[in-house]
């Protein structure tokens, strides 16, 4: 499951793959907030939503796309508790959860790190074989974090866990 974290809308996109085979889309959609609600209402809100996500496709692990450093300092705030509860519901599940960095996802899936976000939803509309880009961008992008963590999920996992071995030998 790859998780595009928002407070208004974040992108669930389910996918089904291995290293060496195509992914096929499983499911694809976003979990909505009132913004009309105070923001620890919004995160139960988000909470709620993802656990429905979560219960019925039951995945093998979630990949959440890394918060990075905007502009606007609440847009961050927001983005990075609704990637802390998702990477909490995640978790709680005993699921292995991984964070993936917008530059990583574009690079995996468009082949460069900086693609704008409409190369990346034409990406995954050719890597999934769908015939058009899915709708909102965060359930593309929740699409695209999927395909990266199938692809590239496990080694990156082993590189980082090697890097530290080594760090920690020094």
């Amino acid at each position: 499951m790859g998780i595009d974290p928002g407070l208004t809308r974040c992108g669930i996109g389910i996918v089904d793959g291995t290293v060496g085979r195509p992914p096929k889309l499983v499911a694809v959609g976003v979990v909505r907030t009132p913004s009309g609600l105070d923001v620890a209402r919004r995160l139960v809100a988000l909470q709620d939503g993802l656990a429905e996500w979560f219960d019925q496709y039951q995945p093998e692990a979630a990949a959440i796309e890394r918060v990075f450093a905007q502009h606007n300092l609440n847009s961050v705030m927001d983005t990075a508790q609704a990637a802390g509860v998702a990477a909490l519901t995640a978790a709680r599940r005993g699921l292995p959860v991984e964070f993936h960095t917008p530059s990583e996802v574009k690079a995996a899936v468009t082949g460069s790190g900086s693609a704008a976000k409409a190369q990346v939803g034409l990406m995954v509309t050719r890597i999934l074989r769908l015939a058009e880009a899915p709708k909102p961008a965060d359930a593309a992008d929740a699409l695209a974090i999927a395909v990266t963590h199938v692809w590239r999920g496990a080694g990156t996992n082993r590189y980082a866990a090697a890097v530290a071995a080594a760090k920690g030998k020094r």
